[in-house]
């Protein structure tokens, strides 16, 4: 198994640091609002990663929560609330829609406050190595002890410090020099520490809630791209500084644009989760728009793509009603369809254990339901190959089982009867009639040299 590792700009093989075991540490929310498709994005890849290597190693998967910072601060402002009653707001508007979406939780939720003492003492024992320094009730880390600052993101620090200037109230020695800790502003939430009261700045808390809980030196770190720098980078400053090994491999997902263009409300292409669910209904078009690009790579999200993505839903739907639905017999080929469908496995495992690649996997599914629909009429094709893809399709996160209606069952069945003896009468009006009217109940009927079968519209 081969992963395109960020910091060293290449596909490395996958070894893991300890025998059948994975710890993977993926940066999640800032809670301060409505949760949209660009933060869909990552949480879903990171699923599908998760996913894919628990059924090779154990795997331990941590996503944090960032439920204080400055945009949390003014939006609690904004809204004449506090803090808390925000940051758990918003987290809990998160997870509702990343189970509507089902997507996993993670197996450890770390929220950046119940972590403050131990960022403590990690800010401590920087101070202590001499990578960090005091200033006025602030304390920054010294990027000038950083050795080979700017690897993951390829920048050199001394053009890096062209152009960098303090800001206005800082007192730091270096215009690089990042925050650890944050002297107390009047009306902000604060925490006691050995610099005064206040509160920890954004990057350290992922390094002491990933060493913490997966320790000094763990498997995979990632996030999106637009972490790389400068929190990514200051990341591996802080902890290296610490004298922690850190992450052995950087994954980071491409981001989602609307029509070409970057999601903003001010431009009036915002989408949120809620209103994706709203138009669409299901969540596996949004899935679909993600694994038909590779997870590294940018995604533009447009109409037309939705489009797209619900008929490419509807030929697997297409075939699985099929199957439930054509009289099928076993035939002479049968006996090749466990090495067929074995091979089909072979090529979509093949194709993830290649830097998770998701739409060359995808495109294994869609060549599996081609050979099944060429060969309907053989039940153990059928079989098999439903079995195969709801499996490998799980595995993608999506879910192509449909709970069956059993009053609409029966209702379709009745319709179908009738048809058939209008049919059989040559009362074709009715017939036709019949058939609008399962249209209009969401039902569609195909005609097989089998006979009649019907699915629900997507």
């Amino acid at each position: 198994m081969r992963i395109y590792n960020s910091l060293t700009r290449s596909k490395e093989e996958f070894i893991p640091l300890k025998n059948n075991k994975v710890g993977i540490y993926v940066c999640g929310p800032t809670v301060y609002d409505e949760p949209h498709i660009g933060h869909a994005r990552s949480a879903y890849i990171f699923d599908v990663i998760r996913r894919y290597l628990s059924g090779k190693y154990e795997v331990t998967f941590v996503r944090n929560v960032t439920d204080v910072d400055d945009k949390i601060i003014d939006k609690a402002k904004k809204e004449s609330s506090g803090t808390e009653e925000i940051s758990k707001k918003y987290l809990d508007a998160y997870h509702e829609d990343m189970d509507i979406l089902g997507i996993g939780r993670p197996d450890k939720e770390p929220l950046a406050t119940e972590y403050i003492p131990k960022m403590v003492k990690f800010i401590e024992l920087l101070i202590e190595r001499g990578c960090a320094y005091e200033s006025a009730g602030d304390v920054y880390f010294d990027i000038r002890k950083a050795k080979g600052y700017g690897k993951l993101s390829n920048q050199n620090l001394d053009k890096m410090e062209i152009g960098a200037r303090i800001s206005p109230g800082e007192k730091k020695r270096d215009p690089l020099d990042f925050a650890l800790w944050k002297k107390a502003k009047d009306g902000e939430p604060s925490w006691d520490s050995p610099w005064g009261a206040g509160r920890p700045g954004w990057h350290i808390e992922c390094s002491a809630m990933s060493s913490d809980i997966l320790g000094d030196e763990f498997d995979i770190h990632g996030g999106g791209v637009d972490l790389i720098f400068p929190h990514h980078e200051n990341e591996i400053a802080q902890s290296e500084g610490a004298g922690k090994a850190f992450a052995r491999y950087w994954i980071h997902n491409g981001l989602l644009t609307i029509n070409n263009e970057k999601m903003a409300k001010s431009l009036g292409n915002y989408i949120s989760i809620k209103d994706f669910m709203m138009k669409y209904k299901d969540a596996d078009y949004l899935k679909l728009l993600f694994l038909n690009t590779h997870y590294r790579h940018p995604v533009d999200y447009t109409e037309e793509r939705m489009r797209e993505m619900k008929a490419q839903k509807e030929r697997f739907v297409i075939m699985l009603d099929k199957i439930g639905r054509t009289k099928n017999k076993a035939n002479d080929r049968s006996q090749s369809a466990t090495g067929v469908f074995g091979e089909f496995r072979r090529r979509f495992e093949e194709a993830m254990d290649d830097d998770f690649n998701m739409p060359l996997a995808l495109a294994h599914l869609f060549e599996m339901v081609n050979y099944t629909n060429k060969n309907i009429d053989d039940v153990n094709v059928t079989q098999r190959s439903k079995i195969i893809l709801l499996e490998l399709s799980g595995v993608l996160g999506l879910d192509l089982k449909k709970s069956k209606d059993e009053d609409l069952s029966d209702k379709v069945e009745a319709l179908m009867k009738e048809r058939r003896e209008a049919r059989d009468k040559k009362d074709y009006k009715r017939s036709d009639d019949i058939r609008k009217k399962l249209l209009s109940m969401g039902v569609i009927l195909e005609d097989t040299k089998e006979g009649t079968i019907w699915r629900k519209e997507l």
